[in-house]
């Protein structure tokens, strides 16, 4: 047996062993900045590109897909802000060939928020108001993920992440965390599938807590609770991916793709839920005039929300985008939350790619 398969078997063992664990052990919503996607040209097609992606933002989305990369070196940038830009999230990407069986590449993301006011002491001890107390801190998230893909006979294609996160609020808090993704890609004539298990032998972030004394003396006064160092899981996610192509003529072609997003810590307002699995679908479509021009739209977060009166409404978040290709360069642009379909504001995203032979 092949070292590779025998090290994905090994993974997946482990993401079955870490199931049962999950019902009562550990918290939703763990490292969720890494579930945001990246790349413009995967948020207009809503994220749904697991077996599909052709670009150096795979190592993100599947590893295994680097090894569809057209070039072989490629870079890619994006930015893009959130909530009137209030936070504001950044990827850089580069994708290198190795040989013709496998691709590596190295993935950096940041999610912050900076210039939070930090008014705890913003009241002295005599009780006077004084504005030249206030400091500022950032809260971000940080991740690197280290990938590596591998041709396989048949017509398989496996890949992997070794992720580094690190989270950090002002001085307060900060944190450390280590995982690995497993990716797969097989295509069957026209078909493409791929799958992918994030955090398959659960991450696990360090969380280091540093109170200074005056600090702890408003939180005592306060009523406030004092964190103590603590560990968090991130679960495994199970995402499954179907895609095809279609040569609508001599200019045209059309490329369409389903994803299952599949989580297992806890209860979500997902379509299909229970406490044990929740199954969350999404849907990219691309059309594209002469591989230069793009245009796309999909469907995501599809969620059933609660409203005032107890009763439960389905919600959609439809996105649409746009793209050039030029030579060696992309640029994407997708905007996303139109039609105020959920209580977040709309998100513009825009990046970069080129690549070099």
């Amino acid at each position: 047996m092949s070292p590779i398969i025998r090290f994905f078997l090994v993974l997946i063992s482990s993401f079955f062993a870490v199931f049962g664990y999950s019902q009562t052990n550990a918290p939703k919503y763990s490292n969720e900045f890494l579930t945001i996607g990246v790349g413009a040209r995967n948020f207009g097609m809503a994220n749904s590109v697991i077996s599909s992606n052709q670009d150096v933002t795979a190592g993100y989305y599947n590893p295994a897909g680097l090894l569809n990369t057209k070039k072989d070196m490629e870079f890619g940038l994006m930015h893009s802000e959130y909530f009137a830009g209030i936070a504001k999230y950044d990827y850089l990407g580069f994708s290198k060939r190795i040989d013709e069986n496998s691709v590596g590449g190295i993935s950096l993301i940041r999610f912050g928020t900076d210039n939070i006011p930090n008014t705890t002491q913003l009241i002295d001890k005599d009780g006077n108001i004084d504005y030249d107390n206030i400091t500022y801190f950032s809260a971000a998230d940080y991740a690197m993920l280290i990938s590596y893909a591998r041709k396989l006979p048949k017509g398989l294609e496996v890949g992997g992440n070794f992720k580094i996160i690190h989270r950090r609020i002002g001085d307060f808090a900060s944190s450390w965390g280590f995982g690995i993704d497993a990716g797969l890609n097989y295509s069957h004539k026209e078909w493409k599938f791929g799958a992918v298990v994030r955090d398959v032998t659960t991450t696990v972030n360090a969380w280091n807590y540093s109170i200074d004394d005056a600090t702890r003396e408003i939180f005592d006064a306060t009523g406030n609770e004092i964190p103590e160092n603590s560990t968090e899981l991130t679960l495994p996610r199970l995402i499954l991916g179907a895609s095809r192509e279609f040569q609508l003529n001599e200019k045209f072609n059309l490329l369409t793709e389903a994803n299952l997003n599949t989580t297992f810590d806890g209860k979500r307002n997902t379509i299909i839920r229970s406490n044990g699995l929740n199954i969350e679908p999404s849907l990219g479509i691309e059309i594209g005039y002469k591989q230069i021009v793009f245009l796309r739209t999909g469907i995501n977060n599809i969620q059933w929300i609660r409203q005032f009166d107890g009763n439960e409404s389905l919600s959609i978040m439809p996105v649409v985008g746009v793209g050039v290709a030029f030579k060696k360069f992309k640029i994407d642009y997708a905007l996303s939350n139109f039609g105020n379909q959920s209580l977040a504001l709309f998100s513009n995203v825009f990046s970069l790619s080129f690549g070099l032979n």
